[in-house]
């Protein structure tokens, strides 16, 4: 039988991925700022960036609550098999 505990992420691993978003977002600021570029053409790719990253976002959200929305139909259905079996009794006379 399957405890209902969430696993929980450890705060290094939390720390990590904040810090490589960072430094992913920075060093993408910094390239498109000294790229030898337009003003239109260094927009474009902000923008691009700007979409991309917002995206992950939601995409990570989405794949989250996917999984949240299969776990908890696990759980229902696993309640309603206990109280299947609880209430099955293989004695009990047909009449």
């Amino acid at each position: 039988m399957s405890t209902n505990t969430k696993p929980k992420n450890t705060s290094a691993y939390m720390a990590q991925a904040a810090i490589a978003f960072a430094v992913s977002l920075f060093g993408t600021g910094a390239g498109i700022a000294y790229l030898p570029l337009d003003g239109w053409q260094r927009a474009f790719l902000a923008m691009s960036g700007l979409f991309l990253v917002t995206s992950c976002f939601t995409l990570a959200k989405v794949v989250r609550d996917q999984q949240e929305t299969q776990s908890l139909i696990g759980r229902i259905d696993e309640a309603r098999l206990e109280q299947l079996i609880a209430e099955h009794n293989p004695f009990k006379s047909v009449s």
